[in-house]
């Protein structure tokens, strides 16, 4: 399965115990890992407000992991467009090109990613709905490409990353194929509308400056240990950290010990189970034919995989089991 590439979403994971700090640096040790293993592509994800992720600022984080590494992509998965104005993700990400060329994605997304009070804090405006995202978009894309003349982003025209729009919706698939762009799907967390999104984004793609066939990528939960038991062990904690985000007890990612220890109520554990239903939990041979079924099912052209576990070692043990299962190869 080799011929379908694997990336990786990387949260910077702050777990029970440790520190931003703490996994900001285990981010940037990651991608270095990652690179070598052969996975083509980490991003990071805007995140605010939640203490279980530390990658706020993707801009910056990008820029730290691509001069970490030499030849993975790195990019944001994604920006959330409506905080920010369009000029700025644009001379951020231009700049980010020009720094590390043909390695940098700019993943754009809809959702605030946050609370009422910080989206406005980051905004700066009363006006915090997403209405006007599609007009963003194209803003954006202009910028980069030249066709806005005023005003003029710097580092100017010719600084293009590969730019994605992100989804978990139809809206989101649909817009992704009316302006030709590459589109990924998070199927982790809106497994119901993976099918119906994907088809609507190839049944709307046009050619466009940048595209010239459709291109979808999928992003599935991934936790993969050398036995079933095991990789169940290691995956309660984001089974557990799921609920606390769905009851507004934000938090670090629980330990393992604190995952076993925790008592589900009857209601509790219906939510649980639902959420972590797409989840790939297991020992590589399984999970190598989950993430088969998968890219079959769906016609992806590229998996991007989350690993949301306690321990450092335990997350890149998981990926390196992965790359050996997928059969990836490290570059050159």
């Amino acid at each position: 399965m080799a011929d379908i590439p694997l990336s990786v979403l990387e949260l910077a994971t702050v777990a029970e115990g440790s520190s931003a700090a703490a996994a900001l640096a285990e981010a940037t040790e990651l991608a270095s890992h990652l690179e070598a293993l052969g996975y083509r592509r980490i991003w990071v994800a805007e995140h605010h407000g939640m203490p279980a992720v530390a990658s706020a600022a993707p801009a910056v984080l990008v820029a730290h992991l691509a001069a970490a590494t030499g030849t993975i992509r790195v990019g944001s998965g994604g920006v959330m467009l409506p905080n920010h104005a369009p000029l700025v993700i644009a001379e951020q990400f231009a700049t980010l090109e020009a720094l590390h060329p043909g390695r940098i994605d700019l993943g754009i997304g809809r959702a605030p990613g946050t609370d009422h009070h910080t989206a406005r804090a980051l905004r700066r405006a009363a006006d915090l709905g997403a209405e006007h995202f599609p007009e963003d978009v194209v803003e954006l894309i202009g910028y980069f490409t030249g066709a806005a003349e005023r005003p003029r982003a710097m580092p100017g025209p010719g600084y293009l990353p590969e730019v994605w729009l992100l989804g978990s919706s139809l809206f989101s698939a649909q817009l992704a194929g009316l302006l030709g762009l590459p589109f990924s799907f998070a199927h982790h967390f809106s497994p119901r509308f993976t099918e119906p999104a994907l088809e609507r984004y190839r049944e709307s793609f046009r050619p466009s400056a940048v595209l010239a066939l459709p291109r979808a990528m999928v992003v599935a939960a991934v936790i993969c240990a050398p036995s079933d038991q095991e990789a169940r062990r290691v995956a309660a904690p984001a089974a557990l950290s799921a609920l606390q985000l769905r009851t507004n007890r934000f938090g670090p990612l629980p330990s393992p010990e604190t995952a076993a220890a925790y008592r589900f109520s009857p209601e509790e554990r219906a939510v649980v189970d639902e959420v972590t239903s797409t989840y790939v939990v297991g020992e590589p041979a399984s999970v190598r034919e989950g993430l088969r079924e998968l890219a079959d099912r769906t016609g992806a052209d590229e998996l991007m995989v989350t690993t949301r576990v306690h321990g450092y070692a335990d997350r890149l043990r998981s990926f390196q089991l992965l790359a050996d299962a997928w059969g990836l190869r490290p570059p050159g």
